[in-house]
């Protein structure tokens, strides 16, 4: 029995997310980057949410999840925060105030010559 505790802790602790990966990971599941995109850059007339007051974020969706939006284009955003807990919104303001954009690669692949006339 006395072997079993150490090896559940230990797998316990293995598998802690911090704070921001929890919101990453959160940020994905409810769908937050269909209208404020991947990098959290914001599309279209939906705000930029990354680096912003972490104070701000977490009153903004503690207002949604209490269905009190500011105006009609806000008022879309009571349906994503209505189930958030106060830690998923912990996480998820974590996750946008300490956002850190990921470099990828190359997008496109260049290595390919163009010649003739393209094809027609």
């Amino acid at each position: 029995m006395r072997f079993i505790f150490p090896f559940f802790f230990m797998f316990l602790f293995a598998h802690a997310q911090t704070p921001y990966e929890k919101g990453k990971v959160l940020y994905m599941e409810k769908g937050c980057y269909s209208c404020h995109g991947n990098q959290l850059e914001g599309l279209h007339r939906y705000p930029k949410l990354s680096n912003r007051a972490k104070g701000f974020l977490s009153y903004k969706l503690k207002r949604f999840r209490d269905k009190i939006s500011d105006n009609q284009q806000q008022e879309m955003m009571i349906a994503f925060a209505v189930g958030l807990s106060d830690a998923e919104i912990d996480a998820l303001t974590t996750y946008m105030q300490e956002f850190v954009e990921e470099k990828q690669g190359k997008r496109y692949d260049t290595s390919f010559l163009l010649e003739g006339d393209g094809g027609s």
